[in-house]
């Protein structure tokens, strides 16, 4: 005679949340493990211990490149016959805006190698916006007005900043890894390479002292 099988409820129900336990563990070992980015802040001087504004701050992984997306439309002004801001900080591939607020007409270029452009004189809004698709430095200037001068700094890391007023450039969201940290300011010396140095980031919070050698404030 074939017996029929019996299921002893009780037992099945004690067994049910050991099994939902290993279940659960097992896919806690399985899921990755979310690895802390941390905020790196650069304090950046001149030879004589003054604070830097406009310096700018790059990190670059030392293991190759990391993705870089272009940022929403910038704007670099023109009032009281002076560009605003005087360095723009953005990444490879983002547009720039140049609108004339001044009641007189410029003519803004740039013989730089990684963007030069020209727009003809110009009154308001000079029409459609300059993609900057190349990293590095590109000087602006005006052709009518010789004491307009501004720089762009295109970075092709995701990782940048510029300094405040009291030279502090603060770089959040970096990965834990070894980088090279480009340093660069308007005062030094025309065309040269920012000033780099190794470092490791981890996963904690630092802080970074940097020294430039700048000429005079331009």
């Amino acid at each position: 005679m074939t017996r029929p099988l019996r299921v002893d409820a009780a037992r099945a129900a004690a067994r049910a949340p050991a099994r939902a336990s290993w279940l659960a563990l097992g896919l806690a070992l399985a899921a990755p493990v979310a690895v802390r980015a941390a905020a790196l802040t650069i304090g950046v001087t001149d030879a004589a211990g003054a604070p830097l504004v406009d310096a700018v701050a790059l990190l670059e992984p030392a293991s190759g490149r990391a993705a870089v997306k272009p940022m929403a439309d910038v704007q670099i002004a023109q009032a009281r016959r002076q560009f605003s801001p005087r360095v723009t900080l953005i990444t490879t591939g983002t547009r720039v805006t140049f609108p004339n607020f001044d009641t007189v007409r410029h003519q803004v270029y740039s013989f730089s190698a990684i963007k030069p452009f020209e727009l003809k004189l110009y009154a308001g809004g000079p029409g459609l916006p300059v993609v900057f698709d190349k990293p590095g430095i590109a000087v602006l200037g005006c052709n009518i007005h010789d004491s307009m001068v501004a720089w762009v700094v295109v970075a092709d890391t995701p990782w940048a900043a510029r300094s405040d007023a009291a030279g502090r450039a603060r770089i959040a969201g970096v990965p834990p890894g070894h980088y090279l940290l480009r340093l660069w300011h308007p005062g030094l010396a025309p065309n040269a390479d920012p000033a780099a140095t190794e470092i490791t980031v981890g996963t904690a919070d630092a802080e970074q002292s940097a020294r430039l050698d700048v000429r005079t404030a331009p």
